[in-house]
């Protein structure tokens, strides 16, 4: 299953194989958790270094850092997903994310992926 895991849509193989995200990267998600996140996170990636998937020409060093800011978004993504951050109260049980009241699911996963590409030059940072 782990090298032909699919987005949600099931829309071709994903750039990122659940064996990669669970050795490589040492994510907790299921395989469909990581399935249903992917997508969000392959366009959080791609937002930031302009590639959707590991481009043929980098090293080894480049694509992994890729895959790694793949996981990191997904991880973030699963666990805030893409709106806003915060908690919720049902009577007297409450759960709170602990994060800033302003912070969006995505703008936390923009950070972690940032995180993961950080020294590796892929960011976005200018015109092309």
């Amino acid at each position: 299953m782990s090298e032909g895991l699919t987005g949600a849509a099931g829309c071709g193989p994903a750039p990122v194989s659940y064996d990669f995200y669970l050795d490589g990267y040492g994510g907790a998600l299921t395989a469909e958790a990581l399935a249903d996140a992917l997508p969000a996170a392959v366009r959080c990636v791609g937002g930031l270094t302009g590639r959707r998937e590991p481009d043929p020409s980098w090293g080894e060093g480049d694509a992994d850092a890729w895959r790694r800011a793949v996981c990191a978004a997904a991880d973030a993504l699963a666990e805030y997903g893409e709106g806003r951050v915060g908690g919720f109260s049902i009577g007297s049980f409450s759960v709170t994310n602990y994060r800033d009241e302003g912070t969006t699911g995505a703008e936390v996963a923009r950070e972690a992926a940032l995180a993961e590409l950080a020294g590796t030059g892929l960011a976005f940072a200018g015109v092309r």
